[in-house]
């Protein structure tokens, strides 16, 4: 939709642009320089940095919209959050924050005049400085945009249940090639004008990137509508290279902007008929490097992919360091700032004031605005377990119960997100208490969907992840289950995001915000229905390789347990909790009150499945996941059959992280602890939920070197549940084998151990293929309940 130039005011106009060269001002000094701020006199060699760093091509159109942002906050009393998707774009926003005061209040020592501009200038993108991104140290950021492609999910994930705040969200036309963008557009369909607020997308067409055009830059006018017409929404173009006349435009279509989603939130919010409305979209069509050199030794840079970085690089040539002075006077910084570098007042006044800029907004610091959920008692939703192994329960349906009154009682502060895997993944309860959020077009036959619904379910890991991210960000709760095999896909997404919480942590500005619960089921050991490729376990590796002061890994080996490891995850903040748990019935091993004393530990023994006292243990046997917790104890109840005289330890892990030393991670033991457990020069069987190696990893600096290790081994098909185990050698046959193998006091008897084994395994062969499911004494077998002796 094309919009008309409006008659901004002479003076409007000047000091908009005044503006706009301020703050293209600022971001090509902290680019270059690290002296001489004010170009007071003559620029040098020694001025310039020693090392350039940055991204000038998306910074003028970032500034630019920027401006007009606080045009709009002003004129019509917005709420409104700034979300830089284009990476590198940091030395806009640090220059905007600068200009209207907020950068200057939270970090006093670099003040609103020429030494704070001096040190503005010095420490962007030097040691011990601030990133080229919007990083967590720049104010109103909740995206970096380090890694592109999430910056839309993020800005739809802060406006769900925040009903007055407005997102607008620049998307580089280079960022807009990305897949999980290009599926973001469809976050319209979920966002509900009655009870959220709106995302005003900006996509900045400049032509390029790195070094090639970008493809939405280079297909027709018509064409690039029509494809936005599709996606739903009602695109306004702007479109041009001279200064007034796009102040104009842009002013024009800003405020055509707002006026659409506020007509779209006041009729939904008065009438009582909610249909999906076409939000509107500006397209910015600028030239890449706007007002930058034209030229650098005769090739074309403004308007081409070489201004994307530092147009100029040389500057150990006089040439160079001219066509930069003559670059930085052509803004006339004069005229915007005063003798002592202050910014005129005439131009300060267009920044809004106090949280209304976009800088200074709390729902950009999500921490200041967190209010604690409202929990129920997780003991009420327990289990019954007469005695181990008394009972059967699907772990993850107990937690489905929990979670549907954690919604209940945070109607407006907490989400569930998942790709489409809500009820696969035994958490339908929650239906007992909302719907599937969906604002397209329903069926008669649909499954709760409803505008007003509180899970996020969409076939795209990135959308759940994005969402869930920008809600946290800004100060909510929420929940993300996948399956195990594919969560894999937001590996880079969890990276980001670890590290956005690991600079918060060191940043005293940032309040701390809810923590990310990932809850991973449908693993790797139930997924013999879907075969090979649903069967993988690495995520937990990925994760364990970022801060430990940052994450979190539970495998709880029953229903009670995961409910005590949820409240805790729950009631965290800046962290980012994996729990692994199964939907698949399962013998429950510990009541409550055993379930919360262990999951506050996060790894112990268990006196019912020991006898190991009085004296010392001949072998420790331990296992960390259901599965491997179930097939440990099945193999000590073979053991007692055929080796009533060995003396074993049990010991579950919850909590991975307790096998790290204490040095290393907060929840890890100490040495003496670990031995208390685990010997210090015994044989242990440890029996893992993912790849072994994990486990030696961790525990590499322990005193006992007599860690045998089971777990994944990248054997898979389609197949039966215990010969899934049985593939990978996990199974409790082969721990029986392992301990036969390695433990002196069953030498006498190893060779009988292991040949009952064997024949074992192979009777379990000649079944599966003749008759397409495990053995009875497989499906039946049960803890016998024995005590301690």
């Amino acid at each position: 939709m094309p919009v008309s130039r409006i008659p901004l005011t002479a003076d409007e106009l000047e000091r908009m642009n005044a503006w706009w060269r301020a703050a293209n001002y600022l971001s090509v000094g902290q680019i270059y320089l690290r002296d001489n701020p004010l170009l007071k006199t003559p620029l040098s060699r020694s001025d310039i940095k020693p090392r350039l760093l940055g991204h000038w091509g998306t910074t003028p159109g970032l500034n630019f919209i920027y401006v007009h942002m606080n045009r709009a906050i002003r004129q019509h009393d917005l709420n409104m959050i700034f979300i830089a998707g284009p990476g590198h774009g940091g030395p806009a926003v640090v220059a905007n924050t600068w200009l209207e005061g907020s950068y200057s209040e939270l970090y006093p020592e670099v003040t609103a005049d020429e030494e704070g501009m001096r040190r503005l200038f010095r420490q962007f993108s030097v040691p011990g400085g601030v990133p080229s991104h919007a990083s967590p140290h720049t104010p109103g950021s909740i995206h970096e945009g380090g890694e592109l492609g999430y910056a839309l999910f993020h800005a739809y994930g802060a406006v769900f249940d925040n009903r007055y705040l407005i997102a607008c969200c620049v998307v580089g036309d280079g960022e807009a090639e990305t897949g999980p963008l290009a599926t973001a557009w469809h976050s319209n369909k979920f966002l509900n004008p009655q009870t959220d607020g709106a995302v005003l997308p900006i996509l900045h067409l400049n032509g390029y990137k790195i070094a090639n055009p970008t493809i939405l830059a280079r297909i027709s006018h018509d064409e690039l509508e029509s494809l936005f017409i599709g996606y739903g929404y009602q695109p306004i173009f702007v479109e041009g290279e001279d200064p007034e006349t796009m102040h104009c435009l842009m002013a024009a279509a800003v405020d055509t902007a707002v006026a659409d989603i506020q007509s779209i939130q006041r009729k939904a919010r008065e009438g009582d008929v909610l249909t999906r409305p076409r939000w509107p979209l500006i397209i910015l069509r600028s030239p890449k490097g706007w007002t930058g050199p034209q030229k650098v030794d005769g090739k074309k840079s403004e308007g081409s992919w070489r201004s994307h970085q530092v147009p100029l690089a040389a500057m150990d040539r006089p040439e160079h360091v001219q066509l930069l002075a003559d670059w930085m006077a052509s803004y006339r910084p004069s005229e915007l700032f005063d003798d002592a570098g202050w910014l005129r007042p005439g131009i300060a006044a267009l920044a809004p004031v106090g949280e209304r800029r976009m800088g200074a907004n709390p729902h950009a610091n999500g921490g200041a605005l967190l209010r604690d959920l409202r929990l129920p008692d997780f003991r009420d939703y327990a289990v019954d377990v007469p005695t181990p192994g008394g009972s059967a329960a699907e772990a993850t349906r107990t937690l489905g119960a929990f979670l549907r009154d954690v919604m209940r009682h945070n109607p407006d502060n907490f989400r569930v997100f998942g790709p489409d895997e809500t009820a696969s993944n035994r958490l339908d309860a929650l239906f007992d208490a909302t719907n599937r959020s969906w604002m397209a077009e329903r069926l008669d036959d649909d499954d709760h969907l409803a505008p007003d619904g509180r899970v996020m379910e969409m076939l795209s890991e990135h959308a759940c992840q994005g969402w869930l991210e920008g809600y946290l960000l800004s100060g909510r709760h929420g929940l993300f289950s996948c399956y195990e095999a594919f969560i894999h896909i937001v590996d880079s997404m969890f990276n980001q995001h670890a590290k956005w919480l690991k600079m918060c942590d060191e940043i005293p500005w940032r309040r701390p915000i809810a923590s990310l619960n990932i809850l991973l089921t449908s693993h790797v050991w139930r997924q013999d229905h879907n075969g090979f490729s649903h069967q993988d376990p690495g995520f937990i590796d990925h994760v364990v390789n970022k801060k430990a002061d940052v994450i979190r890994v539970y495998l709880p080996p029953d229903a009670n347990t995961l409910l005590c490891v949820a409240d805790r995850c729950l009631q965290s903040r800046n962290l980012v909790n994996v729990i692994v748990a199964g939907k698949q019935p399962e013998w429950q091993w510990l009541a409550m009150d055993a379930a919360v004393k262990h999951a506050e530990v996060g790894i112990g023994r268990w006196e019912w499945a020991c006898n190991d006292r009085p004296g010392e243990a001949d072998v420790v046997l331990a296992s960390a996941g259901d599965v491997p917790t179930l097939e440990m104890l099945a193999a000590i109840d073979l053991l007692h059959q055929l080796a009533p005289e060995l003396k074993i330890r049990y010991v579950n892990v919850v909590d991975l992280m307790t096998l790290q030393p204490q040095e290393e991670h907060p929840h890890g033991l100490s040495d003496a602890e670990f031995n208390t457990l685990f010997t210090a020069d015994k044989p242990i069987i440890f029996a893992y939920h993912g790849y072994p190696w994990l486990i030696h990893r961790l525990t590499y600096r322990r005193a006992n070197p007599n860690l045998h290790v089971r777990g994944y081994t990248e054997e898979g098909t389609t197949t039966t549940p215990f010969d899934m185990v049985v593939l990978n050698n996990l199974d409790r046959f082969h721990l029986v084998i392992d301990v036969a193998k390695r433990v002196p006091q069953l030498q006498a008897k190893a060779a009988r151990i292991k040949q009952a084994m064997y024949d074992r395994l192979k009777r379990h062969t000649r079944h599966i293929l003749e008759h397409g499911e495990d053995m009875p004494e497989i499906q039946g077998w049960q803890w016998p309940g024995r005590s301690p002796e």
